[in-house]
């Protein structure tokens, strides 16, 4: 059986014994972690992600990470919840399903914190096979400014990151 991701190919095949059984189905990612930032940025990642955990028959853990002062502080001053936190947290149900519609199996969580640390927080206690994120092209300064979340999941993660350029940079 041959499949299609993008220009790649991938190649399922069964043992003799085993053909009229169907092909053995090798599942590559079980679970894909999906960094969501709440912006037009997630429309350039979703489409590859849900391509792939169709293909792979991957569970998707959309994860949006909040990092105002509130989401900062919530656990240590026992905060009501913002504003802010209310609609990603909306979105991500949102998102979820639109991607459930699609017949995909997902699960949403909202983090508080530093982004990196939570996405690599999550990405361990879920078991997560992948982490896909958005990147915008940022260059020097921007780089420093705002390329510090994909620098420090890309280095410090222990499974694949899919880096996805978000559309119009």
């Amino acid at each position: 059986m041959l499949a299609r991701i993008g220009n790649r190919r991938l190649i399922l095949t069964a043992r003799p014994a085993e053909a009229a059984a169907g092909p053995i189905v090798i599942v590559m990612y079980k679970k894909i972690l999906v960094a969501l930032e709440n912006s037009r940025a997630d429309s350039s990642l979703l489409p590859h992600v849900a391509e792939l955990a169709g293909h792979f028959h991957s569970e998707l853990l959309l994860l949006h990470v909040a990092d105002g002062w509130v989401a900062r502080n919530y656990e240590q001053l026992k905060l009501a919840e913002s504003e802010e936190m209310a609609e990603d947290r909306a979105y991500l149900e949102k998102t979820a399903a639109e991607l459930r519609g699609k017949g995909l199996q997902v699960e949403t969580r909202l983090a508080l914190g530093e982004p990196s640390t939570e996405i690599l927080r999550a990405a361990r206690q879920e078991e997560c096979d992948l982490i896909a994120m958005t990147t915008h092209g940022h260059r020097f300064i921007g780089d420093l400014v705002f390329g510090s979340t994909i620098h420090a999941v890309r280095h410090k993660s222990l499974i694949p990151v899919l880096l996805v350029r978000a559309a119009g940079k």
